[in-house]
């Protein structure tokens, strides 16, 4: 891959737990990244830098408990817009593993749990940029 990967990290909703976003962002800008660290925003904002910065990957940040009602109004907007195939989606945070499949149904392209490993996390995003990139498509 010859570009460097760009990755929006965000929280939406009411949630204050930082430090999972923030390792994230550091991980993957100590992988390559270019990370733009959006900090706590509306849904509206988050995909309006998403737009601006003509980001790869949104990385999203929950912890409140609410990630399948965020995920859904995240994905309904980028719906509306136009913009559900245009940025691989991936969440992390406080999410039971039994929500995974859900929120994959919902739009997420990826879900990371408590204690996921940064190998993990990395490779994933790699590979599914590398595939939308060659095939255009997101898996």
């Amino acid at each position: 891959m010859d570009k460097k990967i760009r990755v929006l990290t965000a929280k939406v909703g009411l949630d204050g737990h930082w430090r999972g976003v923030t390792t994230v962002s550091l991980i993957l800008k100590n992988a390559g990244m270019e990370v733009i660290f959006g900090g706590f925003q509306t849904i509206e904002n988050a995909v309006n830098v998403a737009v601006q910065e003509d980001v790869d990957v949104i990385g999203l940040s929950i912890h409140s408990g609410a990630h399948i009602t965020w995920i859904r109004k995240f994905v309904e907007e980028l719906k509306k817009r136009g913009l559900e195939k245009e940025f691989i989606l991936v969440v992390g945070g406080a999410i039971p593993e039994h929500d995974f499949a859900m929120l994959k149904q919902i739009g997420a392209h990826d879900v990371f749990g408590p204690g996921t490993l940064p190998d993990k996390i990395i490779q994933s995003i790699q590979e599914k940029v590398e595939i939308k990139e060659l095939e255009g498509k997101i898996v």
